[in-house]
């Protein structure tokens, strides 16, 4: 979760200067190409093709569409309001875990989680003066997908082991991003600054790859409802890192609303 909350500031420094679609799809070329390393020097045999399904899903929920969609959020706003609109993941992530993983949470959890869902809807409307942002649209959507991605990986974690299943996964989705991902390198590759190709690693190591190892094991052991709602502390960690990293001034409402669903969910993580 720390490893992820720094992916929006580096997301955003990288789109400043490079194509959001590179940014978006071509972490997961880099982190693909570390993953067939890890898997022939550990000489991992492939988990067969009946995994390949689950696998695929994980694929487009991590790798294709969080990715994705969030670099292009990060084009329109702040990171720091994007943190707080990903503070929808640790219920969609429930949701997406009562569904795929068919885990049953009490009552008491789905209501305060559904009040931290108003009070970010709530926030996307006042930074919105009133209407939506096309990027929270675009953010909403990535919530979804790595919810559903979170899920299904964590319930493949559990026979398949953490780093196997983001290994395999990304090794899946290489041909399919690999096309998109050339196609939106340009010029601004050769003009891009050390900042920007920074995030970009970063992203592309960590977040897309590293990250997973401890993140699948986790909801493998713990439970994909009760262990995702640790996401709970990852608008705060984003919160202070676009302060620091890229200057951003944090609005007084930003962490009222931070606070709300932070506290509604931290409630029905008790509860779960």
């Amino acid at each position: 979760m720390a490893s992820f909350s720094l992916t929006l500031p580096a997301t955003r420094v990288a789109v400043a200067e490079l194509d959001p679609v590179f940014v978006g799809l071509g972490r997961a070329v880099v982190a693909a190409a570390l993953a067939v390393v890890v898997l022939v020097a550990t000489r991992t045999p492939w988990p067969g093709w009946r995994l390949l399904p689950r696998l695929a899903l994980v694929a487009a929920g991590v790798i294709v569409g969080f990715p994705l969609f969030s670099a292009l959020a990060m084009r329109y706003v702040p990171a720091s309001h994007g943190a707080v609109i990903i503070g929808l993941l640790p219920l969609a992530t429930a949701l997406a875990g009562a569904w795929i993983a068919h885990e049953r949470p009490s009552r008491a959890f789905w209501w305060s989680a559904a009040f931290g869902s108003v009070v970010v809807v709530a926030f996307a409307f006042w930074q919105g003066g009133g209407r939506p942002q096309f990027a929270d649209a675009l953010l909403a959507l990535a919530a979804l997908a790595a919810a559903v991605g979170y899920a299904e990986g964590g319930r493949l974690a559990r026979t398949l082991g953490g780093w196997q299943v983001i290994s395999w996964a990304l090794v899946i989705a290489a041909p399919i991003v690999l096309v998109p991902t050339l196609l939106a390198a340009d010029a601004r590759l050769a003009t891009a600054s050390p900042a920007a190709w920074l995030g970009f690693g970063y992203v592309s190591v960590v977040s897309m790859f590293l990250g997973f190892f401890a993140w699948y094991r986790g909801l493998a052991q713990g439970g994909i409802a009760a262990v995702g709602q640790v996401q709970l502390l990852q608008p705060f960690l984003t919160i202070f890192a676009s302060a620091v990293l890229l200057g951003e001034a944090i609005d007084p409402v930003t962490f009222v609303a931070a606070a709300l669903v932070i506290a509604a969910i931290a409630f029905g993580r008790r509860t779960a």
